[in-house]
């Protein structure tokens, strides 16, 4: 199954021509599809759910948009995913995230609509990294006295 998730955006786009790919790629297509005016007619979709967690495990492959969430998500969960930016975010915040993620070989970044049925044709046959959550340090910062802040801050941003 192809799972595609917006997150809670409108990416009309990436919905439209995945369901244009979708009687095309040989295999059930799901869509999360948000807020968006556009309704598929080629597979299954539903706006919100409670997690998606149910979706991502029946997966081979996940479609989304460059929200950070989602590619935490999927990423720590070591699944096949491929990442399009949605050019109707603010300052193109999407396209930074992607570009450093992507040299972590986390996912495969299509950067044209008209290439996804390739991107997730070579994503089936890619090996991804899998994210790890760094260890965290923040209760270092906020448990200590002021006269300790410029030891904590140096080993947080280590």
């Amino acid at each position: 199954m192809i799972f595609v998730t917006v997150g809670s955006t409108k990416f009309v786009d990436l919905v439209r021509r995945m369901d244009e790919l979708a009687p095309t790629l040989g295999d059930e297509v799901v869509m999360q599809i948000g807020d968006g005016p556009y309704e598929p007619q080629n597979c299954r979709f539903f706006r919100y759910a409670a997690s998606l967690d149910p979706y991502y495990d029946q997966a081979d492959v996940i479609v989304t948009h460059g929200g950070l969430g989602t590619i935490v998500e999927v990423s720590s969960r070591g699944q096949k995913l491929v990442c399009v930016v949605n050019p109707t975010t603010m300052d193109l915040h999407q396209e930074h995230l992607l570009r450093i993620w992507e040299e972590k070989h986390y996912f495969l970044w299509c950067r044209d609509l008209a290439q996804l049925s390739v991107a997730i044709r070579q994503a089936r046959n890619m090996q991804f990294a899998r994210y790890e959550s760094p260890e965290c340090h923040i209760h270092e910062v906020i448990n200590c006295t002021p006269r300790f802040w410029p030891t904590a801050l140096a080993r947080v941003t280590r």
